[in-house]
Parts: C-alpha cells; structure tokens; sequence
C-alpha cells in the first residue's frame, strides 16, 4: 500500500434507543485533507449495514479512487453488523475495523442472544475473523494480509485519522456540537 493512497473512514453517529436510523459517515481522506464526506443511513440493530455502505460507495464518484476502506468496529448503530468480506468483495476494496481496544466476543455474544436472530448476526461477528494487534489498535481484515494491514496502521499514531474525523463530524451532525474521543 503506497503513501498517500485515499481512504475512506467510516463511523456512525450517535444514536438514542429511540432512533429507528442512524446516521453514518464516511471521510475520504488523502495524505491529511479531506477530498470528501459521504453519507448513508443504517437501522439501529438492523441487518442493513453491509448493503446500505455498499450502495454508499457504488453512488460515489469516489470509488474508483479510494483504496482502503477503515471502519470504526464491525458494528453501527447498535448491533448492526457489517459483512467486512462481503464488503471488501462486493466493492473490491481491502476493509479494517478498527477498535482501540480487543473485541470482547464473548460478552459479545451474550447480548446478541437479546435479540431474535442472533444466531445470524453472532455468525457475521465470526465471519470477521480473529483481531490482530497493530500497535495501538485492533483490527480485523478482509481482502488485506496482516503485513499490508500493519504497514498501513503503522502510518497513524492510533485510530486512523479519516475514521477520527467520520466520527467527529457524525456527533457534530447529529448534537449540534463534535465532542467524545473514537
């Protein structure tokens, strides 16, 4: 992976129990500028996530353009997981996602059996495979070897600035005001 290759952060936005949509954000970002901001909407603890970031990206005159693709975890809005290999796939991009801290799954796995359908969304949490550490961040990949992914990660100090900001601007959206750390 170059330097200065596009990347599109992506990050949801806060959210209440009561919100049926969730805001999502997603940053292209080059070498420190940021080129662009897309947006999509997903259901809170929907099944949607995949397919909506898909549909998001395919609409952008971006796509052609970015070559890497940093979610902020494999989950938005609540318990709506992202499909990171179908992702990768279906828009023929490397995918991360990226947490600062180890997915926990077991504890994981225990709220999802609050839901109806958890057995299909704990297989989307499995299909995300194992959590590798690079420095400050955990990661999970898909259509990326480890070494591409630490090479890349390695380029941050931490959370990889283009997810920083999807983040920022989402709560600046949504409450009027940015504030909260990824």
């Amino acid at each position: 992976m170059k330097a200065g290759v596009r990347v599109l952060g992506i990050d949801d936005s806060p959210f209440t129990r009561k919100d049926e949509r969730v805001l999502v954000v997603g940053v292209v970002w080059r070498g420190g500028v940021v080129e662009g901001v897309l947006s999509t909407h997903v259901k809170r603890d929907g099944l949607d996530s995949t397919v909506k970031l898909e549909e998001m990206l395919k609409k952008s005159r971006f796509l052609r353009q970015i070559r890497i693709i940093v979610l902020h975890g494999a989950t938005l809005a609540g318990f709506n997981i992202v499909d990171i290999r179908k992702l990768s796939e279906g828009v023929a991009l490397p995918v991360l996602a990226v947490t600062k801290r180890k997915p926990r799954n077991r504890l994981v796995k225990k709220a999802l059996k609050n839901l109806k359908d958890w057995e299909r969304r704990w297989e989307l949490v499995e299909s995300a495979g194992q959590a590798f550490k690079f420095g400050r961040v955990y990661a999970q990949l898909a259509g990326i070897g480890r070494e591409d992914a630490r090479k890349f990660l390695s380029s941050f100090r931490g959370m990889p600035e283009p997810v920083r900001l999807a983040h920022t601007i989402g709560s600046g959206i949504v409450r009027g005001e940015s504030h909260g750390k990824v």
